[in-house]
């Protein structure tokens, strides 16, 4: 049987349950892609979810405010998408009267939107015959025709992609491209695949070589970077916190956070004799608690956090510079933080408030 045929049978029996699978909708096919980029179905589940729920049209997200939006995506991570996704929602919503691109083309052109979003929009709501080429997608192709190209190389990813083209179902483009994503999803796996029952396991090009475990390839990835946070966390008068926004194209851009000071390595600096925290107390009467003694270790795609909190409790309001402000102990939960806060938030300030 022809590959695509033999792909799209096994997916009809064994495909699972999701909502967006039961519509053609492009505002729910493009909020579900968005949210499941680099993120595991069964995480990304209970945001979806949540996003349709709480907006239920391109129209209501598009009126939502940032901050609500990204209250919404706290814990899912990589949050350019956040923003990106409300971006995209007010240009469709204004410049487009609500109406998604309906070709492959045209949607590449909104904000947050590439080759492999659009390629799944366009072929699962218009039947556009463009495949996907995700991890997924690399893997299943590179296991069964042997292929060593890295697959996050320029080579590899047009090689992957003129291949991926040649073997699309032209009659059912939607259904192919969901089939070989969730082929690799659930069955051939990173890890442990089930070769035993898998339907190509008689022309598994990996099978047959013994390969399985060292496809696909991938260039080794830049060295990780390391940064040391320590966050001062005022109590003051067991009411008042204070926190700031994070601005410009770092990390966690719009999301808050406690006053940080930042060192450059591990050196046990002193947290009193910062500058930071000097300008801050001045005057002011306090006492100064580690939270934890040993650094939590965060871990991001390209740098690790260790990071440390500092409890400082005060009767006064220490000096707030113009992007900070002071909120009370209850207020803290709505506003949009890292994970890594929000764990933090939820072990310590819920004690509090």
């Amino acid at each position: 049987m022809k590959f695509s045929k033999k792909l799209i049978t096994w997916y009809l029996h064994n495909k699972r349950a999701m909502p967006w699978r039961t519509t053609t909708d492009p505002y729910h096919i493009w909020l579900s892609e968005i949210i499941l980029q680099q993120t595991r179905v069964a995480q990304g589940l209970p945001y979806y979810l949540s996003f349709t729920q709480t907006y239920p049209t391109v129209f209501d997200l598009a009126n939502a405010k940032e901050e609500e939006v990204l209250k919404l995506w706290q814990g899912l991570g990589y949050y350019s998408r956040a923003r990106n996704l409300h971006t995209t929602a007010k240009y469709v919503a204004s410049k487009l009267k609500g109406v998604f691109p309906k070709t492959y083309k045209g949607l590449l052109e909104l904000k947050g939107v590439g080759d492999y979003t659009a390629s799944a929009i366009a072929s699962i709501c218009y039947n556009e015959v463009v495949p996907v080429v995700d991890g997924n997608v690399y893997r299943v192709l590179s296991r069964y025709f042997g292929i060593t190209t890295p697959i996050n190389s320029t080579k590899g990813i047009k090689e992957f992609k003129e291949l991926a083209s040649e073997l699309i179902d032209h009659e059912n483009p939607a259904n192919y491209n969901q089939a070989i994503m969730e082929f690799g999803a659930l069955q051939c796996k990173p890890k442990n695949p089930y070769c035993i029952v898998c339907p190509f396991n008689d022309s598994c090009e990996a099978l047959k070589q013994a390969k399985i475990n060292q496809l696909p390839v991938k260039l080794k990835k830049l060295k990780i970077k390391k940064r040391y946070f320590n966050y001062l966390v005022f109590i003051i008068n067991e009411k008042q916190t204070i926190i700031r926004q994070r601005k410009g194209n770092g990390i966690w851009q719009g999301l808050y956070e406690f006053p940080l000071i930042e060192n450059q390595d591990n050196v046990k600096d002193s947290i009193t004799s910062n500058r930071v925290f000097l300008d801050m107390i001045k005057k002011t009467s306090y006492d100064i608690t580690p939270y934890n003694d040993e650094y939590i270790i965060h871990k991001l795609s390209h740098q690790h956090l260790f990071t440390k909190f500092y409890i400082i409790t005060t009767k006064n309001i220490p000096a707030v510079e113009e992007h900070q402000k002071v909120v009370t102990l209850e207020e803290i939960h709505q506003y949009p933080v890292p994970i890594l806060l929000g764990n933090f938030i939820d072990s310590f300030f819920l004690l509090k408030a």
